[in-house]
């Protein structure tokens, strides 16, 4: 006798995940850098990226990868950096969750 389990994967696109730091903003003078996020019920993995000095006139995307986890470390030169992270799970994305922050050391 065959057991079928159906899984419904989580509607998350309404969703937002919530950035905890760096904060929209900050100044930071230490290296590294970590990002780190609350987990978002539902979501699998997450999608960082790093742009300097924005996603819109993006000189350079310094980070751009895919986790399970909450944060991630990323040793980065003085500058203007625009972060932001996604909920993803096997069917729904979130959208962004965006944050500015610069280094000045």
């Amino acid at each position: 006798m065959a057991c079928e389990y159906i899984t419904e994967i989580e509607d998350i696109s309404t969703k937002t995940v919530t950035i905890l730091a760096p904060s929209n903003e900050t100044v930071l003078d230490t290296l590294p850098v970590t990002f780190t996020w609350q987990a978002l019920e539902g979501s699998e993995q997450y999608h960082l990226q790093v742009a300097t000095p924005n996603f819109n006139n993006a000189a350079r995307i310094v980070v751009d990868t895919v986790m399970s986890k909450t944060n991630y470390t990323q040793t980065l030169s003085k500058n203007s950096y625009e972060w932001r992270v996604q909920g993803k799970n096997a069917g729904y994305v979130t959208d962004y969750t965006t944050q500015k922050f610069s280094i000045e050391k």
